[in-house]
């Protein structure tokens, strides 16, 4: 999802009370110039020609009213949450999208004046892919200041050729991390959670330590699999909850930046 922000109105009238029973798309005219008018801007700094063409399409297709404000979309504040939808289905058909970094957000900078085009190319599509909120300035990297280690580790890995590449047919099955991540939350605070304990026995032995989620260091990949391959080996009949516990607390401690 784009980030967002409202404009206009007397902030009297909040979207629910404008929104409530039926759609409110198509029986109002939008005026982007009127100041009574609240709209919403979706920021999309960082989306490519074909991602806004097909974002075009898909609002023509949909009439829906709004304009364009440099690299923001405006919509009246009334479709607010049927143009959510859209980009939440957008987001399914041809993303993921960048993250954008708010020019007022706490960033740390990284100078890649000297990195090689295909190099920065590889950091951005893992930057969109593991969803780290950013913005660039020529080849300049501004990154949330909470995200600096991950991306020191990114970093360290593209230059050091442990980055996996969209070609290379080795990545971890689809939605491995999350599956990693969302079992460990739920075991850390109850060991005896079956269908977390069934979905990690059923994944871990799938996973290599040297085949990372496209966009994932191998440094830090590793470290998950050892952390998930950990937990499994809890499981065994007789182990103490404590040890399930605090297995499932160390894999959810790596993969937590990571998500």
């Amino acid at each position: 999802m784009p980030f967002v922000n409202k404009s206009g109105g007397d902030g009297e009238e909040s979207s629910a009370d404008v929104a409530a029973g039926a759609p409110p798309q198509y029986d109002f005219d939008f005026d982007p110039n009127d100041p009574d008018q609240v709209k919403v801007h979706y920021d999309l700094a960082g989306w490519n020609f074909d991602q806004r063409a097909e974002l075009a399409e898909t609002l023509a297709e949909n009439d829906v009213p709004h304009v364009w404000e440099g690299e923001e979309l405006v919509v009246p504040e009334q479709l607010e949450g049927a143009v959510d939808q859209l980009f939440e289905q957008l987001e399914a058909e041809i993303g993921p999208f960048p993250v954008v970094l708010g020019l007022d957000e706490p960033a740390t900078e990284f100078g890649l004046d000297e990195w090689k085009r295909a190099d920065l190319i590889s950091l951005q599509q893992s930057l969109v892919e593991a969803e780290i909120p950013h913005r660039w300035a020529d080849t300049t990297l501004f990154v949330a200041t909470d995200a600096e280690h991950v991306v020191d580790d990114l970093l360290d890995a593209i230059e050091a050729g442990e980055v996996a590449s969209l070609d290379e047919g080795t990545e971890a099955p689809d939605g491995a991390l999350h599956t990693l991540y969302s079992s460990a939350d739920r075991l850390r605070r109850d060991p005896t959670h079956t269908s977390s304990r069934e979905q990690l026995l059923a994944l871990v032995p799938e996973l290599s330590p040297s085949a990372p989620p496209f966009g994932i260091a191998a440094g830090s990949w590793a470290t998950m699999v050892g952390a998930a391959t950990a937990l499994v080996s809890t499981f065994d009949a007789g182990r103490p909850t404590d040890e399930i516990k605090e297995a499932a607390a160390a894999l959810h401690g790596v993969c937590r930046p990571w998500v």
